[in-house]
């Protein structure tokens, strides 16, 4: 049911959304910079800090699905608020934390928010818009989300070193006040009298188990290569296998069993699994070389990724017209590539910031900026109409879960070779991550491990990318130019 918004209300339906979509954008970003801050507060392991990531990212992809699919049953604007509430409630629980197991469990409460309040803001602005405006109004949510989460990290740093890393939280609460206040007063309720059936809430707890037992067993590994943490690896493979089962027998699945029939849509996907996954990674451990080896405060390690999502927001769109034009393959392949060379520009840690951080740092967002349109492009071209709301979403979903694996991945890669370069040294440091001031005697052992384990993390990730690279040329047929506008 659309139920269109008189002219007046359209600007501050507009600004309600993008308030809250940029709160769950920033947040996935933020939170990075602030990681060598909490370990140094807390005291706590690196693989503790993988779920402050992590527990959001599991969350968030695995129930992301069935947020849509609620909000098209209970009303948009609902599910839209109780997911900005419970996002908040979420974030004070995180800026309020008194030890690392409150923290992810906060982080927890704010993924399952934002899997609620995400998926509401591109069909709230559907609904609300007529269709001759509604390309515009659409364009503008994605500009200023890209703005937004670009300006998230050199914002999220500044606050970390004027106040405390808990302001990168405590900033949500008045970010959520103001979307409650425009979505109560100028958002119109709407849903989809077509949905019916039961949501496969089956598939959403399968699949929350399943990468969590996966994702746990991962960063197990890291501190105790021992039974239990195989045991739960296996787990979460066999919770994939049944996840995959259940899917194929509910009414209403989260992911159609019949998506992954048609080459294209299955290799674009595995293509994001691998791109993603490299991203994650960079993404997540950059920052302990920025802020830990190189010295660099938070703040300035904040606007080392202002770069990142000022290209994809500039480009993403001449791109993706590029990629109408002259196919989506060429692009995705180019970019893929150069995500690879950029990750394997910072493998080899240059000591120069300008050379071994920044300019690699421009190549993953003008990597990615090839990417994110010809990409989306290409998983709507390989489905029809009336699946391209499921395609977007399984699509959305295997980004995140990406992030959280590749995390899981290269943090045990990250922490094996880190004690395993420390070799009898190894008594030097109960963790990965932090570096004792200069002056002290043990840093040059500590940061050659460090180094040594950073750049082959950082190594696996480029070979992620590479391998995108390789799905994107061998597995995808060339598309034809689409006759929708890139989003």
């Amino acid at each position: 049911m659309t139920v269109s918004c008189g002219e007046a209300s359209r600007p501050y339906v507009l600004a309600a959304t993008i308030l809250a979509s940029a709160m769950a954008f920033i947040d996935g970003t933020v939170v990075n910079i602030a990681l060598p801050a909490i370990q140094r507060d807390f005291a706590t392991d690196f693989a503790v800090l993988q779920w402050v990531v992590n527990a959001y990212a599991l969350m968030l992809a695995g129930l992301i699905l069935a947020g849509g699919g609620l909000g098209d049953r209970l009303g948009r604007r609902r599910v839209f608020v109780t997911g900005i509430s419970i996002f908040a409630v979420g974030s004070l629980g995180c800026a309020a934390a008194s030890g690392p197991g409150l923290l992810i469990a906060a982080r927890a409460l704010q993924g399952i928010g934002a899997a609620l309040l995400v998926p509401q803001s591109l069909a709230i602005i559907a609904a609300a818009f007529p269709r001759e405006v509604r390309g515009k109004a659409i364009g503008l949510w994605a500009g200023a989300s890209a703005i937004t989460t670009a300006l998230g990290p050199p914002l999220g740093g500044f606050l970390i070193d004027s106040l405390d890393w808990r302001w990168a939280f405590w900033i949500n609460l008045p970010l959520s006040v103001g979307a409650l206040w425009l979505t109560l007063r100028h958002v119109p309720e709407s849903r989809d009298e077509t949905a019916t059936g039961p949501l496969d809430w089956i598939g959403g707890t399968l699949a929350v188990l399943a990468f969590g037992m996966l994702t746990f067993g991962l960063t197990s590994l890291s501190e105790d290569p021992g039974p239990a943490g195989w045991t739960t690896l296996v787990t979460g493979v066999v919770g994939i296998a049944a996840f995959i089962e259940a899917e194929k027998r509910v009414r209403n699945p989260l992911t159609p069993p019949v998506l992954f029939r048609d080459r294209t849509f299955l290799s674009a996907n595995l293509m994001t699994l691998f791109l993603y996954g490299a991203l994650g990674a960079v993404l997540f451990l950059l920052p302990f070389d920025l802020i830990e080896r190189r010295g660099l405060s938070a703040t300035e390690a904040g606007l080392t990724f202002l770069p990142l999502g000022l290209v994809i927001g500039l480009l993403s769109r001449p791109l993706g017209a590029l990629a109408d034009r002259i196919g989506t393959r060429p692009l995705l392949t180019a970019g893929s590539g150069t995500v690879a060379l950029a990750a394997a520009v910072l493998a080899i840690s240059v000591p120069s910031y300008w050379t071994g951080i920044l300019v690699p740092v421009v190549g993953l967002a003008l990597g990615m900026a090839m990417v994110v349109a010809p990409l989306t492009t290409t998983v709507m071209n390989a489905v029809p109409d009336s699946l391209s709301g499921a395609a977007s979403g399984v699509n959305n979903a295997v980004s995140r879960l990406a992030g959280l694996l590749a995390i899981a991945i290269c943090g045990l890669v990250a922490s094996t070779v880190f004690f395993a370069a420390l070799g009898p040294e190894a008594a030097l440091a109960d963790r990965f991550g932090p570096l004792p001031d200069p002056a002290d005697p043990t840093r040059p052992a500590l940061e050659a491990a460090f180094t040594m384990a950073f750049s082959v993390a950082m190594g696996v990730a480029a070979g992620m990318a590479a391998l995108a690279a390789v799905v994107a040329l061998v597995f995808l047929r060339p598309s034809p130019a689409s006759s929708e506008p890139a989003k």
